[in-house]
């Protein structure tokens, strides 16, 4: 079956583009969406609570999202450099470089007043580079005075609160991007989905280039996804092998849950206790095993994530979701609204 990039386009206009968050992170709105069904329902996301099961796990990416975009100067010649840090590496940190050619290997740069300072050890593709950190103190102390956080570009308004693009659960530093499904929740809304009988598992993916990187052929399986690191804890395993055995639905919120469940399953069969890497890319006709339903915002035309979504509820019913949504005044992207794929 041959995909093309092309056929997941749409028109968004930009006042649909959610600029800053709610107040309230549940008063989002969240559309209902089965596959294969183009009869779409309206809810308030805290709604969630009466649209689960007893029983139904919810699984979430607990990574939080680092102040990683960082202003630098190249010591040799004073020029302007911005650095946005992507993930860890033996060496220290691997980063997308503005003004990426003026990098060459053995380029130092120095943040701030001399806090923190990089020196690259390796040049990559497309404004990649490998970097070696000196600092004084804790890193991510040091990051938090420096840093600022990467919000997309297309979004134009400062954030008044860093934590707003965190999840209000995020735990496991060294995300360069917020998993959005999960802005929505607050710690009272999973009080309530606990006492229904709901369960919560954690696990991490820490969130890199690939969010970074649109696609670019229009062939999609020409596509390249970049790795990124994932972690499954044994209790995380247990519960959610236990929930596969006794039929009950698991159910992803965001799409970095939804490959990390996936990449293990489709390695073992079952859930195991792991840490990896993952370049695992979901699309219509290869579908996604592991999970029962998904939690997910609104994503950009041509992207990866619009075609994972489609591989869950079919090319035709995510376009007619998202026309719905858009005739609708629903708010697109990171701060936007949710769709809970069921």
């Amino acid at each position: 079956m041959s995909v093309k990039t092309s056929d997941f386009d749409y028109v968004l206009p930009p006042e649909l583009i959610a600029q800053t968050p709610l107040v309230n992170r549940s008063d989002s709105r969240l559309l209902l969406v089965h596959p294969g069904d183009h009869e779409f329902k309206e809810f308030v996301f805290s709604d969630l609570t009466e649209l689960l099961n007893p029983g139904d796990v919810l699984v979430r990416n607990n990574t939080r999202v680092l102040p990683a975009r960082l202003f630098g100067i190249k010591e040799e010649t004073g020029a302007k450099v911005e650095v946005l840090l992507l993930k860890a590496i033996p060496e220290g940190w691997q980063a997308l470089c503005g003004n990426a050619r003026v990098i060459k290997e053995g380029t130092w740069i120095t943040f701030g007043n001399g806090e923190l300072k990089a020196q690259c050890i390796r040049v990559g593709e497309a404004g990649i580079r490998d970097f070696s950190l000196v600092h004084e103190g804790d890193f991510f102390s040091v990051l938090d005075q420096l840093g600022q956080m990467p919000l997309p570009p297309y979004i134009h308004k400062k954030l008044s609160e860093n934590q707003r693009y965190n999840t209000v659960y995020a735990k496991m530093a060294g995300s360069a991007a917020a998993p959005t499904a999960g802005l929505h929740f607050t710690p009272q809304l999973f009080e309530q989905l606990k006492a229904k009988g709901i369960e919560v598992v954690d696990l991490t993916l820490h969130v890199g280039l690939g969010t970074f990187r649109p696609l670019k052929s229009e062939e999609i399986l020409d596509h390249h996804m970049h790795s990124e690191w994932y972690s499954l804890s044994e209790q995380s395993s247990l519960m959610l092998q236990k929930a596969k055995e006794e039929g009950r639905r698991i159910i992803a919120i965001g799409t970095t849950s939804c490959r990390t469940l996936e990449t293990i399953w489709r390695r073992h069969g079952c859930f195991l206790p792991e840490c990896g890497e993952s370049d695992l890319f979901l699309y219509p006709g290869n579908p996604p095993q592991s999970i029962d339903g998904l939690i997910t915002n609104f994503h950009l035309p041509k992207s990866t994530l619009i075609l994972l979504v489609s591989a869950l509820a079919s090319r035709e019913t995510i376009l007619n979701a998202y026309q719905y949504a858009i005739e609708h005044k629903f708010r697109f992207y990171s701060f936007g609204d949710a769709m809970l794929i069921l």
